[in-house]
């Protein structure tokens, strides 16, 4: 009778729970890592947009654009990439900003997370 009580039990061991505990905490962590780069991604791309939608940057200089970028930089706290970083492009009647770079994302030891972005402002 104990032997078949044995079988009908359901659960996960304390060695299961341990190795499930560990994956969840290194992918919680790793998380907390890349999350940030990614909204601070959104928000240049979002910052470039304002500058080519402001009524007044109309047929803008490439100083005045780098100006409009440093105050939303500042205000937004866009520490990865600078005014200098941003290629304009002027086309038929407007004006196409972006940013290529790269961040380097240390995890553990020497093991590094490298991502490259591309912030347009389509």
């Amino acid at each position: 009778m104990a032997y078949s009580l044995l079988q009908k039990q359901k659960g996960i061991s304390v060695s299961g729970l341990m190795v499930w505990s560990v994956i969840l905490i290194l992918v919680a962590i790793l998380g907390m890592k890349v999350v940030p780069v990614y909204v601070e991604n959104a928000t240049i791309e979002k910052t470039l947009v304002a500058i080519t939608n402001d009524a007044s940057l109309q047929n803008p200089s490439a100083s005045q654009v780098r100006q409009s970028f440093i105050r939303r930089a500042q205000i937004d706290n866009i520490q990865v990439v600078t005014a200098k970083d941003i290629v304009i492009n002027k086309g038929k009647g407007k004006t196409q900003l972006s940013i290529n770079y790269t961040v380097l994302i240390p995890l553990f030891s020497n093991v590094s997370l490298h991502i490259d972005f591309e912030a347009k402002s389509d």
